[in-house]
């Protein structure tokens, strides 16, 4: 499944903010979706339509107000701001504070966005892979353990349908008893062919284990030679 475009919120009232940025943003890659709203939104923010948000401080409280809105959302965010007595670059957990240092500004921000997104779809991708390895790991679980019972679900079905064949030869038993034994008989021998191809599945993924260590064994060969 192809993985969703990912989605940069830009939090400013400013066209220019946001055209600068945008026309900044690395090429390579998909790029994302924008979607540029008023700063004053911030707190009506909805972490799960967004990826990113890139807000534009213009003055320090608003500052103070989009970190905080932002850091309460657990996305990550970079807030841009023009206040000369600050460091360059501040991070308040997930929000990245960067001060406008050069005339190119829109760079850095863009570039860090960019980064990012990767980051997070890479841990994305992770999770994901994570939760499949768990399942296959379950399904192998309950696979080994219907082989390992194979045996013994096996003897009993041969003691059911052995039984239920005797009732089915006792002469003088009433039809409804003869009819019971001959479902017994017929489901009996269902679960035994059911049971049958469990084993079946076992001698072919056991020769595929083989012909996969045989292969492996042989690459490994090759590249030491």
């Amino acid at each position: 499944m192809k993985p969703k475009r990912p989605t940069v919120l830009i939090l400013s009232s400013d066209p220019a903010f946001s055209r600068e940025l945008t026309e900044s943003w690395p090429a390579g890659g998909e790029a994302p979706e924008f979607v540029q709203i008023a700063e004053d939104l911030c707190s009506e923010l909805h972490r799960d339509t967004y990826d990113l948000a890139i807000a534009e401080a213009v003055s320090p409280e608003k500052r103070a107000s989009l970190r905080q809105a932002l850091a309460a959302a657990r996305k990550p965010g970079i807030v841009v701001h023009s206040d000369v007595s600050s460091d360059v670059c501040i991070i308040h957990g997930p929000v990245l504070e960067l001060r406008r240092a050069l005339q190119s500004w829109a760079a850095m921000p863009a570039l860090l966005g960019r980064e990012i997104l990767r980051r997070g779809q890479a841990e994305a991708r992770a999770a994901q892979s994570d939760k499949l390895h768990a399942v296959a790991d379950a399904e192998a679980t309950l696979g080994r353990y219907m082989v390992e019972m194979y045996h013994t679900v096996n003897n009993a079905l041969t003691s059911v349908l052995g039984n239920a064949e005797l009732l089915l030869l006792e002469p003088g038993l009433p039809a409804p008893v003869m009819a019971q034994a001959d479902t017994i008989r017929n489901m009996a021998l269902r679960l035994h062919e059911v049971f049958q191809r469990f084993s079946s599945l076992e001698k072919e993924l056991s020769v595929i284990a083989r012909e996969s260590g045989k292969g492996v064994l042989a690459r490994a060969a090759v590249s030491g030679s």
